[in-house]
């Protein structure tokens, strides 16, 4: 084991619940109800870890100030950068091109809070020390990261200003290096993600490194099962590359609560903890701690704890990367026939956190003719909304045979997805032949889930008024907006 604690539970800002948590002032989170919500997920939840989010949204610049003394008694018995963590997600400045600057603005901040921290421990502190870089698709993208912050951040400390060195006009410059957390997004990269990893370990003395694995963009781009599956050959490769190497690895993948998007919640949280081992950080995302009793979350998190992670050696995976590629076919065909009524209903998905335009990754590709999506939150929400969840689109295209292996493997998550499934509204908008209509024959109960008509009868017919309320009224039945 590192000489320091790894974060088992990763708190994450995914605008994704229904709920208004007790401390904001407003519908949308943003500002000062983030520096509080980073407090109570810590104090009171069990978290161990907050992400903090530049990506896409803006972020309070002066949250580990104003966390130390707004709380001191809390950061006192919980050092932050020792028991405690805050990681910053920035932009990735190869692809989010007008957002670039903020990754160098966020690098140069790092300083200035492990000075907060050495001031108000009076010690020499762990600090804020490790960022993610989203999207990343080659190693040059987090060693420029890596070295940015080595030789231009902190390097620039033994340079002069006029005749005065700058550490000794502003003070050190520390902590002297960064740990920088890839999050693999796409397919592509997702699964060869150690072959990327060891090109940026070469030469280089790490003794662990985090890796972050995304489940709600690989499944917008491949489907719910698909991205399970190729979650599992990643998580494998990492495997196979710690032992190759030495270095010890600590996976972090994305979980949020619909199966499509990774089916964690309080009521099934040790079941999918156990489930997938193999993973060290688990993130917590809005709707598992807004949209749940209070103390369902701290047990649920308690419970994630307690299970050890193990290896998991994948089994016969080639078969199962087969179905993958099918059901992956087949889900994208599907989509290209959303898209459409997607689009046009997540405009009325209510907002939960201040965030930019984003575009999919989904929309780049050439396969599906540029079909462009919104974000995976408002996209389930849709979907759902409408009585069409997204686990199930694309399943009504592929052969008995394929599809019995599916449900085989996928039960749970379809089984959850059919209980807001509405066949009527399903035939009304032309979708019978993507959506399994005959799932009774493999022994699932498919329901007519009533609001979902209510709720295409509103959009049919330009009720605006009670649209949004209608789709929170459904959403609060599954707990999650999407």
């Amino acid at each position: 084991m590192v000489n320091r604690k790894v974060p088992r539970i990763m708190s994450t800002q995914h605008p994704d619940n229904v709920t208004i948590p007790f401390f904001s002032e407003s519908p949308i989170l943003r500002g000062d109800d983030e520096v509080k919500e980073a407090y109570y997920v810590f104090s009171h939840l069990g978290c161990d870890e907050q992400m903090w989010d530049y990506e896409g949204k803006d972020a309070d610049a002066y949250v580990v100030r104003k966390l130390l003394y707004r709380y001191p008694q809390f950061f006192r018995d919980n050092i932050l950068g020792k028991d405690v963590f805050l990681t910053f997600r920035v932009p990735n400045p190869s692809i989010e091109k007008n957002e670039a600057k903020i990754t160098l603005e966020v690098l140069e901040s790092i300083p200035r809070n492990y000075d907060y921290i050495k001031f108000f421990y009076s010690s020499d502190p762990s600090s804020v020390f490790e960022v993610i870089l989203p999207m990343v698709s080659n190693s040059q993208e987090l060693e420029m990261l890596h070295q940015y912050y080595s030789e231009f951040v902190v390097g620039k400390s033994k340079k002069k200003v006029g005749d005065t060195i700058i550490e000794n006009w502003v003070g050190e410059f520390k902590p002297e290096k960064i740990n920088v957390i890839p999050l693999f997004e796409d397919k592509k990269y997702l699964i060869n993600c150690d072959k990327i990893l060891k090109e940026f370990v070469e030469n280089k003395d790490f003794e662990y490194l985090r890796v972050f694995l995304a489940k709600s963009d690989l499944s917008m781009n491949y489907g719910g099962f698909s991205s399970d599956v190729y979650l599992r050959i990643a998580l494998y490769n990492l495997r196979c590359m710690e032992e190759e190497t030495g270095i010890k690895i600590y996976p972090i993948v994305g979980f949020g609560s619909p199966p499509f998007r990774g089916n964690l919640r309080p009521e099934n949280a040790e079941l999918i903890a156990k489930k997938w081992r193999s993973v060290f950080t688990f993130t917590i995302q809005s709707a598992f701690k807004y949209d749940n009793p209070e103390k369902n979350v701290m047990k649920a998190i308690k419970k994630i704890k307690y299970v050890k992670p193990s290896i998991n050696k994948i089994i016969d995976e080639e078969d199962n990367k087969s179905l993958a590629e099918l059901a992956s076919q087949a889900y994208r065909k599907s989509v290209v026939m959303l898209s459409k009524i997607v689009n046009a209903l997540s405009v009325y998905v209510p907002r939960r956190r201040e965030r930019k335009l984003h575009i999919g990754l989904f929309g780049y590709s050439r396969e599906v003719n540029g079909v462009y999506l919104p974000r995976a939150i408002p996209f389930c929400c849709a979907l759902y909304s409408l009585g069409i969840p997204p686990e199930l689109a694309g399943l009504g295209l592929l052969e008995d045979k394929v599809l019995c292996e599916i449900v085989n493997l996928y039960k749970d998550e379809i089984e959850f997805a059919l209980k807001f499934f509405n066949k009527n509204v399903c035939k009304k908008l032309g979708f019978e032949k993507i959506y399994p209509l005959k799932l009774e024959q493999y022994g699932f109960e498919v329901s007519n889930f009533k609001l979902a008509e209510e709720i295409y009868d509103a959009f049919r017919k330009n009720r605006l008024n009670i649209l949004s309320e209608k789709i929170l009224e459904s959403a609060r039945f599954r707990r999650f907006l999407g």
